[in-house]
Formats: C-alpha cells, sequence, structure tokens
C-alpha cells in the first residue's frame, strides 16, 4: 500500500496509551497516517497539533478518522461533534461512561453513515479468537476470571480514574469481561457483585462478581488492584471435553495446561487493522456488552469500605 492510499487519521488524547499503543501501531501500520493531534498537553512531531478540539475540526476537514484516547467522562461531546462532521470514530475502551451515550453515538454514526469502532483491545489478544474457536462445541461448566494487578504500577497519577464515572478497578476489568463475552455466546448475566471502594476514593478498588453464561454456566470475576510482585490475569473455562486457560490477558492459551498459543504483542495492531476495514467497508463495530456488565455489577453490588488508598 503507498502513502497515498493510507487514511488521514486525527488521535485525540496524547497520554500514556496514545504514545504506548497507538501511535506505534499507526506508525508500523500500513493503513493510517497521523496528520493531527489534539491535546492540551502532549504532541505528535510528525502532526499538526490542536489544543482544541474545534479548532482542529475546522482547520482540517480533509481528515478522514479520528482516535479518540481521552478519558472516558470527555469522550461523547467528542464522538458527537466528529461524528457530526462526517468523521469515521475509533473509541478507545471503555467506549463511553454510560451505556445511554455508546448507543448514543451508535445511533448517530448510523444516521450520519459513518464507521464507529468500539475497541477492546484485550479481545485481539494472540489466544482470544482460538479460544472462541476452541469453545465452539464444547459445554461449558464454568469460568473463573481472576484480574489482580497493581493500580500503582499501571496507572500512576491518573486521579480521574478514581472520580465518579472513572471506573475505578474496572478500567481493567472490563478487558477481562470484553474477553469473556468474546469467547462466549450470548449475554451473560450479572446474579451478584461485592465492590470495595477506599474510603477516600469515589470508585472501587476491588470487585468480586456472580454471573451466569446465556446457557447457564456459573461465572466469578475476581479483580483487585491492590495485587503487588505477580500480576494476574487469567480466565479459565471447564469444559466437558477439557479445560482452557487464557492467561496473561489472553496473551497466552493453554488447553489441558498444554500451551497452545503465544507470540508478541499485536493487540492495537489489529485493532487499527480492524478499523481500516471499518472505514473501507462503511461498516461499524460497536458492542457494548463488557460496559453493561460493569453497570448490572454496580446496580446488584454490595458496598464495603476499606482502607484509605494512598499513591
Amino acid at each position: 500500500m503507498t502513502a497515498t492510499d493510507r487514511i488521514g487519521l486525527a488521535l485525540a488524547g496524547v497520554g500514556k496509551i496514545a504514545r504506548d499503543q497507538h501511535i506505534p501501531s499507526v506508525e508500523n501500520g500500513d493503513d493510517f497516517v497521523i496528520q493531527a493531534a489534539i491535546s492540551r498537553h502532549g504532541k505528535i512531531d510528525s502532526a499538526e497539533n490542536f489544543e482544541s478540539y474545534d479548532a482542529f475540526l475546522t482547520a482540517r476537514p480533509d481528515i478522514r478518522a479520528i482516535s479518540l484516547c481521552t478519558p472516558p467522562e470527555v469522550r461523547f461531546d467528542m464522538a458527537k461533534k466528529a461524528i457530526a462532521a462526517g468523521l469515521d470514530v475509533l473509541l478507545e475502551k471503555p467506549p463511553a461512561a454510560t451505556i445511554g451515550e455508546a448507543q448514543a453515538l451508535a445511533e448517530l454514526a448510523d444516521k450520519a453513515g459513518v464507521s464507529l469502532f468500539a475497541t477492546w483491545h484485550s479481545r485481539f489478544a494472540n489466544g482470544v479468537e482460538p479460544a472462541r474457536e476452541w469453545l465452539s462445541d464444547k459445554t461449558i461448566a464454568g469460568i473463573e476470571i481472576t484480574w489482580k494487578e497493581d493500580v500503582r504500577r499501571w496507572h500512576p497519577g491518573q486521579a480521574w480514574i478514581w472520580e465518579a464515572g472513572g471506573f475505578g478497578v474496572f478500567d481493567p476489568g472490563i478487558n477481562a469481561l470484553s474477553i469473556l463475552t468474546a469467547i462466549i455466546p450470548g449475554q451473560t448475566l450479572v446474579e451478584k457483585a461485592s465492590l470495595s471502594f477506599p474510603a477516600n476514593r469515589q470508585q472501587p478498588i476491588a470487585a468480586s462478581l456472580q454471573m451466569r453464561s446465556a446457557a447457564g454456566a456459573p461465572i466469578t470475576a475476581e479483580f483487585d488492584w491492590r495485587q503487588e510482585g505477580p500480576q494476574t490475569w487469567d480466565i479459565v473455562v471447564k469444559t466437558d471435553q477439557g479445560t482452557l486457560r487464557l492467561a496473561k490477558g489472553g496473551a497466552e492459551l493453554y488447553i489441558d495446561e498444554t500451551l497452545t498459543v503465544e507470540g508478541p504483542d499485536r493487540e492495537y495492531a489489529r485493532i487499527y487493522t480492524r478499523f481500516a476495514e471499518l472505514v473501507r467497508t462503511r461498516t461499524s463495530d460497536a458492542d457494548f456488552q463488557p460496559l453493561r456488565l460493569v453497570a448490572d455489577a454496580f446496580l446488584t453490588a454490595e458496598r464495603h469500605e476499606v482502607e484509605a488508598f494512598i499513591e
């Protein structure tokens, strides 16, 4: 593919996730070229930089697509304006602060005839699609999710994540839910939840969920941001024909503890390949079931106060 065939892309929110994942994935891929960046603090040397989102929309009507990498609480208004301007929109996860916002964006994109991509990067991990295929002819007896990490290591200085609308431990936990809903069919149901809130924070630092698959299989999930030492991102699925385990956030797939899939991280590279397909075919990919599960967890949860969190 030549440079002239690449899709012009703007990137809003030049923070850690943009620098670690989005920018290198675009630059190392063949489908997009970053032509503009919108951020109050960060800049991209190879692009035209804007501090004002509205100024960008006015100045660069030639750009075809945009990736929104901002915190979710400000993303709705930005996406709405982008759709109105005819831009195809990629939403970093979680796609919006509420289900209502997410569904409204899907409807707006459909009416405007633009592509909307609600990304769940963990679904693009090496083992996820092979896991879905392996499970497709199995009867699931139960699923156990363990997603425990150190918030100080992975989210340093991100105060917004603890505020109302910031998701707390569900910011990483929703990655597990996105994998879960990708590898099993139908709608997953939340039955009970228990959320642990630090005394000085608005969002939970830990969560325990009891769920059930559409076919009736029990599912448990344990999310915790207080994990020190080795980090744990595992999903274990027990079936009538053996046990499947996705480890390291879906990067590795084990069948009866035999490693069957591994490889380098290409989650965001695959995201941009998928976005290019959507843009070129004028279609959308906007599944909000992981976000709905988080909302249902809050609706059904018992609340427990735990010791204050000091970063």
